[in-house]
């Protein structure tokens, strides 16, 4: 078996693989080597998915086979996941109060440091979503969303499937960020939607909430 076999399989069967991981390390650094790996999945209607922002990567259908594998079933209006539209949402209300707030702090702490470097510094790498992702509170979610997304039995039901599906780490009462949340949402498509819709003063109430824990942080630091 050689590297490209085994990293697909590993993927396969494991769905997603850190970033630090050694074969995936040389799938984005080895230009020769991911061409490899793209073109073997792309022979199965898949590829392969990572961002700069997120600790894992995966693999996926590319859009064209989407419609031949998952067309015949009716959530596939929404999504190819299995998902009921109150877990889609509950799914986007995540995504929105977790990975952006995340990106932000991912984008400030890189700057941040790049000012402290010399001219001549070496391009730093984002700091991992480990360290910059804060995650959500079960209760503040139940009291800003409960009613809209079908009440505790729902969004718990809802929750159990997100935690399955890796989209996020169920932990007691905090929902943190899972492997798959910042790989297979479109953040291109939901940023601009996000932030200046129906989610912005909810979203901005919780940046300013993250901005004191990150001054009081700080503060007991010093």
């Amino acid at each position: 078996m050689d590297d490209a076999q085994i990293l697909i399989a590993r993927l396969l069967a494991q769905q997603t693989l850190l970033r630090k991981d050694k074969l995936v390390t040389r799938a984005l650094s080895d230009d020769m080597f991911r061409q490899e790996i793209d073109q073997r999945l792309a022979a199965c209607g898949m590829k392969m998915l990572d961002n700069v922002y997120a600790d894992h990567v995966t693999v996926a259908l590319v859009r064209e086979v989407e419609p031949k594998v998952f067309g015949a079933r009716d959530v596939w209006q929404n999504n190819n996941i299995g998902l009921a539209r109150d877990g889609v949402a509950l799914l986007v209300v995540l995504w929105a109060m977790i990975i952006l707030p995340k990106r932000e702090r991912q984008a400030a702490h890189q700057h941040a440091t790049e000012e402290q470097n010399d001219m001549f510094g070496a391009e730093k790498p984002l700091p991992s979503a480990e360290d910059t992702s804060i995650g959500v509170s079960y209760r503040a979610l139940l009291a800003d969303f409960g009613d809209k997304l079908g009440k505790k039995t729902r969004i718990d039901m809802n929750l159990g499937l997100l935690n399955r599906l890796k989209f996020i780490d169920r932990r007691v009462d905090l929902i943190a960020e899972g492997p798959m949340l910042d790989l297979l949402m479109d953040t291109d498509v939901l940023k601009e939607r996000i932030v200046n819709g129906a989610l912005h003063d909810i979203l901005r109430q919780e940046r300013a909430a993250a901005a004191l824990l990150d001054v009081a942080q700080t503060a007991q630091e010093e």
